[in-house]
């Protein structure tokens, strides 16, 4: 068993926002590192929903200022295309603590992150890399490998490319967890 405190600042972000939003479900920490990493129930524990959580700093900071007027924030994240196969968690949530202190939820099953990285990637990657970007106006974009006059459109509000439009799972996919506090 690890130490009791070992919980990084997305899983923390996260439970704080489930608990907040959510009053009437449980939250639960592993005591073992086995892919997921919180554990939500309901009040009588008998449905749960396992969450697997991403963290990243905001890069609009450092390598977008550009951007700042347009962005709330800007993360980074890298998984393998085993992890996303194999994943035992029902959702990974990525997290961004943004310039202004927003904070960002992308929250997504596994099996659908895959295909969506794969038709944005290719099925031929074994490590994605994915930057996130979110607008001032609520939208959610995967920019790896776009060309600077895309990134300028995203940050327009111009952008059109439904396969790198993550807006559906910004910050208000909370539906299952939602489900769970009825």
């Amino acid at each position: 068993m690890k130490p009791l405190f070992t919980v990084h600042a997305g899983e923390f972000l996260v439970g704080c926002e489930i608990e907040k939003r959510f009053p009437n479900v449980n939250l639960w920490l592993p005591a073992k590192d086995t892919g997921i990493d919180l554990l939500v129930s309901n009040k009588d524990n008998k449905k749960t929903i396992s969450l697997q959580v991403k963290f990243s700093r905001d890069y609009l900071v450092t390598h977008l200022q550009d951007f700042r007027n347009s962005l709330r924030a800007c993360g980074w994240w890298k998984a393998t295309r085993q992890q996303l196969k194999t994943s035992r968690a029902q959702y990974w949530v990525f997290v961004l603590l943004g310039l202004a202190r927003n904070i960002e939820f992308i929250i997504i099953k596994p099996d659908v992150l895959l295909n969506r990285l794969e038709s944005i990637h290719g099925k031929t990657v074994d490590t994605f890399q994915s930057y996130l970007w979110v607008t001032q106006e609520g939208k959610c974009f995967e920019t790896r490998g776009l060309n600077r006059s895309n990134q300028q459109l995203i940050a327009d509000g111009a952008f059109k490319d439904d396969s790198r439009d993550f807006t559906a799972y910004l910050n208000n996919n909370w539906t299952p967890i939602k489900a769970l506090n009825e």
